[in-house]
């Protein structure tokens, strides 16, 4: 479980495909406070370290993962967010994140607003979908390439996030552009409700 509060971005330091699955290796701050088998969220997609080094880190993704998310898309020195499990006495500063990502959605607005940013996204929206918990809702929230944040001005396909200074620099929404493609993980609890309220 993580919080969606960053702890680092990460580089791309070499990829490797083995049938269908993909090993990325990469190097972050943390490196050598790592262990085989601990989960680290990248661009709040949940992968276990299989592999470590002084200075880098490997983690593996299978199909359905690739398929699902934006790691496909990574390529050597791309910059992923990166955040370690919660501690179980910790703060819960974001918001509940499971590091299982539902879908992408693709950049169609930035604007900056003295000093802040305002990002908007787009994703594959339809009924069936949003029985299933797969929306958003004004003042909820979601997690976007693994950092927790407040939905403005949803609509049914589309919602705003509102990023600070501090966001901006220290994760990569300073690397987002209109037409990149995000992780987004929908709230758990609006999913657990929508599922109750379908039956």
């Amino acid at each position: 479980m993580f919080s969606g509060i960053i702890e680092s971005t990460a580089k791309v330091t070499a990829i490797e495909k083995e049938q269908e699955n993909v090993h990325f290796t990469l190097s972050c701050p943390f490196v050598k406070e790592l262990k085989i088998d601990q989960s680290i969220a990248h661009n709040g997609v949940c992968l276990t370290v299989v592999k470590k080094t002084d200075s880098t880190y490997t983690v593996t993704a299978m199909k359905e993962t690739l398929d699902r998310s934006n790691l496909g898309l990574w390529i050597v020195g791309t910059e992923v967010n990166v955040e370690r499990s919660m501690l179980m006495n910790g703060r819960l500063d974001g918001h509940i994140v499971q590091g299982h990502v539902d879908q992408t959605a693709r950049c169609i607005d930035v604007q900056e607003n003295g000093g802040s940013w305002f990002f908007a996204f787009q994703y594959k929206s339809s009924k069936e979908m949003a029985k299933r918990g797969y929306i958003t809702v004004d003042k909820g929230s979601v997690t976007v390439n693994g950092v927790s944040l407040t939905v403005c001005n949803p609509t049914e396909d589309t919602f705003q996030v509102s990023i600070i200074p501090y966001t901006y620099e220290y994760t990569n929404f300073h690397s987002i552009k209109i037409g990149s493609i995000v992780n987004i993980e929908f709230d758990i609890i609006g999913k657990y409700v929508s599922r109750i309220m379908g039956k």
